[in-house]
Parts: C-alpha cells; sequence; structure tokens
C-alpha cells in the first residue's frame, strides 16, 4: 500500500467517505466491517452505490459522489427497478429461493425492497412472513448471506450495552426479540430464529410505515436443545444446551435495562417466539416497568378477537352468546380467552361469568379441576362436563359456537370435529390459527366443504379462495398477527407509551373489525384483504393514538391536535431521496472591498 495519496485518489477517498456517511444514515442494517471495506477497496465502490438507490443515481449525483462510470450509463426510475425486481421473483417457483432474492434486494436497496414489498403484500407477506420464514429459518446457516440485525449471547453478560453500542443506528424505536426457544409451531431453533425478529420488523416498514432505521432485530442466544441444531457444522449459535438458570433471566433483565439506557423508556421491545413459561412470566415481570408487549399472546389474542367480533355481524349473536373451545392451552390460547373475557364483561357479563364460557383442551386432554396444570390456566378450568376422553367428544359435550385451533399440532380438526360443529351451528365458528401451513388444524377446503360452507373460518397462514360443488366461491380470512402488531406499534412509538395495557390490544381489535365491509364478510372474509394492510394499519394507529391520549397513556407532548394528520404525516415512504446538495446564488453580494 502507498503512504501517500495522489490528489484525485484524496478526492476519491473524499468521496468515499461522504457516500459511507450517507448510506449509514439510510440503512439500518449496515455494519461497521461494511464500512470499513469499502474503506480499504473503494474499488468495489459501484457495489455499495446498489445498497442505495443502484442505477437511480441521476447524472449530477454520480458526478458529485464520485461514482460516474462506475454504473452502466443508462439513469432507471424506480418504475423499471421495480418491474425487473418483480419480473424475477414471477420466474422463481420455490418459496425458500424467493425469500433469499427478497432479502437480497433488501440488503442492496431497502427502499425499493420495500416498495415491491408493500406493491404486493398478499403474495409476498408469506414470503418474508409466515410460512416461508419458518423454513427460512430451520435453514439459517446453509442460506446464510451476510448478518442481520443483533446477536447477543449469553457469554456477553455484563457488556450488552457495550453491544448495542456497536449498533449503527443511534435513534432506535423498535426492538424486536427472541431467544429463539419456540419459533412458530417448529420448536427450538436457537440463533437460527433471528429470521422472525427480522421478518416482524419488515412488516413494521411495510404495513405501518415505520421507519427501517429505527428499528432493531435482536436474537438472545442462550444455547438450543435441538439436538441436529447441537451437531449441525453449519449451526450459528453457541454449542451448548439452552440456560435455563438465573443467568439467562439476569441476562435479559441486562438486557432491557440497557435497551431503554441507551434508546429511552419509551423504546417499544416487542417479545417474539419465547417458550410458554418464559413469555408469560417475562410479561408479568416487565409490562408495568417496561414499554413491552408479547406479540405471540397479545398480538394473536388481538387479532382472533377481531375476527369474532367480525363473525358476531355475520351470526347476529353478540358475543357474549358465544361459547369457545380452544384446542391447545398455550400462550396462544391463554391470550386469546383473556382478551375474550375482557370484551365481555365489556358487555356486561362479570370476570366468572366470562370465563365460563371458554374452555380448553391440550394434549392432556380438557382442562377440569381433576387434572394439574399451569398456573396461568387456572382461570379456565372447569368441573367435568361429562365423559370428555377425545376433542370430538368436547364438541359433543360442550357445544361450542366456535374451536380455535391454536395446538401447533397440525390437522386435529379431523372431517368427524368440523361435521359436529355443522351440526350443531348455523354458522360454526372454526379458526385454524397455528402456523406454519402444515401445523394447521385444518384446511379452509376441509372447513367449507365439510360445513357445507355455512363457517366462518379464518387460519394463520394463507389459503386460496375454495370453490364449492354449487358454485360458491369463499374466500378464507387469514388471521394474521400483522393486521395488529404494526398498527399498534405505530400508535405506542408515536404518542410515548411507556407501559402498554391490554386495552390498547381490546381498541386495536375493535378498529380491525370495524374496517371489515359488509361485501367483504359475504365473501368469507373475517378480515380486510391484506393488499389494504397499510390503511389498515394506518387507521387504527390513528384511532389508537386517540384512545391513548384520552386515558391518559401518552406521554409524547405537546398532544396533536389533528391526531388523523399527526400519523399520517409520519408515515414513511420509498421514494428515493436526493442526493444533491442544496445550491442557491446570493443575489447582490459583492466579493470585492468597498472603494472609496
Amino acid at each position: 500500500m502507498r503512504s501517500s495519496f495522489s490528489n484525485q485518489n484524496q478526492v476519491k477517498s473524499m468521496h468515499v467517505l461522504i457516500l459511507c456517511w450517507i448510506l449509514k444514515t439510510q440503512q439500518p442494517h449496515s455494519t461497521h466491517s461494511h464500512i470499513l471495506f469499502v474503506f480499504l477497496h473503494s474499488q468495489t465502490f459501484v457495489c455499495v452505490c446498489f445498497s442505495s438507490q443502484g442505477m437511480a443515481f441521476s447524472l449530477q449525483e454520480r458526478q458529485i459522489l464520485g461514482i460516474h462510470g462506475l454504473l452502466p450509463p443508462k439513469v432507471e426510475t424506480q418504475d423499471l427497478q421495480a418491474m425487473r425486481f418483480q419480473n424475477n421473483l414471477k420466474k422463481m417457483t420455490d418459496p425458500l429461493e424467493k425469500y433469499i432474492y427478497l432479502m437480497g434486494i433488501q440488503e442492496r436497496n431497502e427502499r425499493l425492497f420495500y416498495r415491491v414489498l408493500m406493491e404486493d403484500i398478499e403474495e409476498l407477506m408469506p414470503i418474508v412472513y409466515t410460512p416461508t420464514v419458518g423454513l427460512a429459518c430451520t435453514q439459517y446457516g446453509h442460506i446464510f448471506r451476510r448478518p442481520k440485525g443483533l446477536f447477543i449471547s449469553i457469554l456477553d453478560k455484563g457488556h450488552i450495552r457495550s453491544i448495542l453500542d456497536n449498533w449503527p443506528e443511534t435513534n432506535v424505536s423498535a426492538v424486536v426479540v427472541t431467544d429463539g426457544e419456540r419459533i412458530l409451531g417448529l420448536g427450538d431453533l436457537g440463533v437460527y430464529g433471528m429470521g422472525i425478529p427480522v421478518g416482524k420488523l419488515c412488516l413494521y416498514t411495510a404495513c405501518a410505515g415505520i421507519r427501517p432505521e429505527k428499528c432493531l432485530p435482536v436474537v438472545i442466544d442462550v444455547g438450543t436443545d435441538n439436538e441436529t441444531l447441537l451437531k449441525d457444522p453449519l449451526y450459528m449459535g453457541l454449542y451448548q444446551k439452552r440456560d435455563r438458570s438465573q443467568a439467562y433471566d439476569d441476562l435479559i433483565d441486562e438486557f432491557m435495562e440497557a435497551v431503554v439506557e441507551k434508546y429511552g423508556q419509551d423504546t417499544l421491545i416487542q417479545f417474539e417466539d419465547f417458550g410458554n413459561h418464559n413469555a408469560f412470566r417475562f410479561l408479568r415481570k416487565y409490562r408495568e416497568k417496561y414499554c413491552t408487549f408479547n406479540d405471540d399472546i397479545q398480538g394473536t389474542a388481538s387479532v382472533a378477537l377481531a375476527g369474532l367480533l367480525a363473525a358476531q355481524r355475520a351470526v347476529g349473536k353478540p358475543i357474549t352468546e358465544h361459547r369457545v373451545l380452544f384446542l391447545g392451552a398455550g400462550e396462544a390460547a391463554l391470550g386469546i380467552a383473556n382478551l375474550i373475557v375482557m370484551a365481555m364483561m365489556e358487555k356486561g357479563m362479570t370476570q366468572a361469568e366470562a370465563r365460563k364460557k371458554i374452555w380448553m383442551f391440550d394434549k392432556y386432554g380438557l382442562l377440569v379441576n381433576v387434572k394439574e396444570m399451569d398456573s396461568n390456566q387456572e382461570a379456565f378450568v372447569h368441573d367435568s362436563p361429562g365423559n370428555v376422553q377425545s376433542f370430538l367428544d368436547a364438541v359433543n359435550i360442550i357445544k361450542p359456537t366456535a374451536i380455535i385451533g391454536v395446538s401447533g399440532a397440525g390437522r386435529l380438526f379431523t372431517h368427524d370435529v368440523l361435521k359436529a360443529m355443522g351440526t350443531l351451528n348455523e354458522r360454526p365458528i372454526i379458526f385454524a390459527l397455528s402456523n406454519p401451513t402444515n401445523k394447521a388444524e385444518c384446511t379452509a377446503e376441509e372447513a367449507y366443504t365439510l360445513t357445507n360452507g355455512k363457517c366462518l373460518f379464518a387460519s394463520g397462514s394463507p389459503f386460496g379462495p375454495v370453490t364449492m360443488g354449487d358454485g360458491r366461491v369463499f374466500t378464507p380470512g387469514q388471521g394474521n398477527n400483522a393486521y395488529i402488531f404494526p398498527g399498534v406499534a405505530l400508535a405506542v412509538i408515536l404518542s410515548g407509551v411507556r407501559h402498554i395495557s391490554d386495552t390498547v390490544f381490546l381498541e386495536a381489535a375493535k378498529a380491525l373489525a370495524e374496517q371489515l365491509t359488509d361485501k367483504e364478510l359475504e365473501e368469507g372474509r373475517l378480515y380486510p384483504p391484506l393488499s389494504n394492510i397499510r390503511e389498515v394499519s394506518v387507521q387504527m394507529a390513528v384511532k389508537l393514538v386517540e384512545y391513548v391520549y384520552a386515558k391518559g397513556m401518552a406521554f409524547r407532548y405537546p398532544e396533536p391536535m389533528d391526531k388523523k394528520g399527526f400519523v399520517r404525516a409520519t408515515v414513511w415512504n420509498t421514494n428515493y431521496d436526493s442526493f444533491l446538495p442544496d445550491t442557491y446564488d446570493w443575489p447582490g453580494v459583492s466579493y470585492s472591498p468597498k472603494s472609496n
């Protein structure tokens, strides 16, 4: 390496410094090593250009930034770039291949990635999130290209703040964190669970317009109990059994303290895919101290309740008259059940009366008083209604108006169960919410066919329209948490909420259900089309901002008078920024001294 630079190289180095600063301020996933790489290898400058907007740089921008000649001569519009992107996607048939391609575009041109994702959210959400993200997580070490997010291990205990300081963005508003113990319905994936926070935060931006640089995905690696991963040479986490000692709790405590110390007390921290036991106790432990929620418990609850509120319009029966039987009694079931209780109490029932309307059936059978159970389940334990040996027995004896599957165990809504629901109810409500698709309790086709088109159906993963033998076409609802958590996050961030009450998720459910039109309900939908999710999320955020200010939960002052305008003004868009400096003349100014 030469010890000195020519004037031309000094200018080129200055251009590199300028562009690196620009890219660092534009990109939430930049790393110091990437920036250093540019300093050391300015010949790869063209690659860095694509990290911003590729061939959309104007001629003037290319000249000013010193990248003219490093890109083909053509100046492209974002429209043309998006068309190329979409054409390439259409050529691909393998969902994992599409996922890898999409994530690559996100690394190179973030605004283009979000534009295409937003324009085709109905087709691409199943790629960037469930079900394909589950497959991507299982294959994380095999498809790895470059790191995204922050990786904290239990060996870093005592040093988490310094690790946060390594993250290039200093103004983070939202953190999504997982420890990888319960990834979707796939179990313990350890550090491979990073795909979930990355995917969730993609939807923060695509669905609610939260600026991507304000989002931080985190995985906390405390080991894994997955023997397959522990024997896999390509596994990227610690080769040790999951630490369940006090050191684990101390690490999470330190993480929470470090986040608010660095980014502020109102930083939103979303817990994702923790094991059932830890999910509940961390929610209880932190909810009054930090701005936090657990999407598996509260987000799932809110979207499920929204589906029930929509269904009651079709059934013509208020929620207080429904009996709900859950298949599964974990964090999702308990979260949904507790929010249903809140909704019933709002309509005048006592808590005890509402809880009697809800039954749960897990892998050990119906939750009744003779069984030992988790303390979180005690509120929904009842006296035995009779001889219940199977879920079908439970359906026939309890006679529920709605069954909700959150077991993660696959096709347990058998043909007999579905037929029984169709016999017992004029409009049976059937929610098969487990993810990914192969874990769903039944398919949409099974639900509609075996109830002769009478059911109101929703699923966690997407199913296509179902055509009945008589020509009727039903469009199944997808009870995707993405209808809830982006809008909630946007409202919480903008209003400065410090502690998120369950009432926020109750209001979110009502705001979502209200946006379903009568025509959509007639089509079989229980949720608005995913293609409208940006508008759905923004309208929900407006409602929630109004609610938290009215209830004294907001700490962002002064309170905006026009809350709708306030929310909409903050929504991030995908248009490219100009890199041209602000230049102007000083008219009438003389640069010569005055003469006598």
